[in-house]
């Protein structure tokens, strides 16, 4: 998985980036109307019911605005919050405020849904050893913002990217070959490079469970698209010999059978593409 390092550079990258993005020669509107040495309060306020997520981003981004902004956190990320709570106020130069408004609002609202949606997904998995995996379906540009959120909501992160962990998938293996050969070609890689990578192979049937399991040092097969009766047939043949993933159009009324079926994971990209982001709001107060 990605290092706490890189973690971090990516942060760095969204905040730099979204600020160029949004902010540009200049924040016009507050600079017109707003005196340079006015100072002022807010705080970030809840008009929805969820999961919040993404404080300690918001803190982030006043700060790149501006290092004298005091910030007040009143409840800690993955806290249950209804419309009327208060999880932060900001307090400073009002023009920073201003200025840092629009991308704390994206990223918290954005963040806030994801860790929702993901934390409902896992309440419908307890009871079971099964564990909630995101996916690549992210919004290009602020992956590290959406992963971040999945482990607020009780999630677990697939790989960050395509450099931290091998997926052999469908098209891989078509492009390779077949199976063996994918696999036998990717181990001989890794052997060159010295890489030492997760493998991760994709089976669309039980013919292929039985072809990847000929081969040693696959660490998680994924069952794509398996129905619930192969599922159960998939796990039985694997036997522990490495772990379980479930995926493939998977969502909330199916998703406790698969788990029920046995498998270590299941992973589901509508955590990150098909949400609706909470409603928040920034207020002067």
């Amino acid at each position: 998985m990605i290092s706490n390092t890189q973690f971090e550079k990516e942060l760095e990258i969204i905040v730099a980036n979204a600020l160029r993005e949004d902010v540009g020669d200049g924040d016009h509107s507050s600079l017109a109307c707003i005196p340079e040495d006015a100072q002022g309060k807010a705080q970030l306020l809840v008009k929805d019911t969820g999961i919040i997520a993404g404080i300690a981003f918001a803190e982030r981004v006043f700060q790149a605005v501006d290092s004298n902004l005091d910030v007040h956190c009143l409840m800690e990320e993955g806290t249950v919050v209804k419309p009327g709570d208060v999880v932060l106020t900001v307090s400073g130069s009002t023009q920073a405020i201003l200025k840092a408004e629009r991308l704390v609002l994206n990223a918290v609202q954005r963040m806030s849904a994801i860790a929702t949606k993901t934390h409902s997904y896992v309440a419908l998995l307890e009871g079971t050893h099964t564990k909630i995996l995101d996916t690549r379906k992210t919004t290009p540009g602020i992956r590290a913002l959406e992963k971040w959120a999945v482990k607020i909501g009780g999630g677990v992160n697939h790989r960050f990217a395509l450099y931290d962990a091998i997926m052999l998938k469908d098209n891989h293996i078509d492009f390779a070959g077949g199976i063996s050969q994918a696999i036998q070609k990717t181990q001989a890689y890794l052997a060159a490079t010295g890489n030492d990578l997760e493998l991760i192979v994709e089976a669309r049937n039980l013919e292929e469970v039985r072809e990847i399991l000929r081969s040693d040092g696959v660490h998680r097969i994924l069952l794509d698209n398996f129905n619930y009766e192969d599922t159960r047939k998939a796990v039985a043949m694997i036997n522990g010999k490495c772990q379980t993933e479930s995926s493939g159009n998977i969502n909330e009324d199916t998703l406790r059978n698969y788990a029920q079926c046995g498998v270590d994971f299941i992973s589901s990209g509508a955590l990150t593409h098909s949400i609706y982001n909470m409603d928040l709001s920034l207020k002067a107060c």
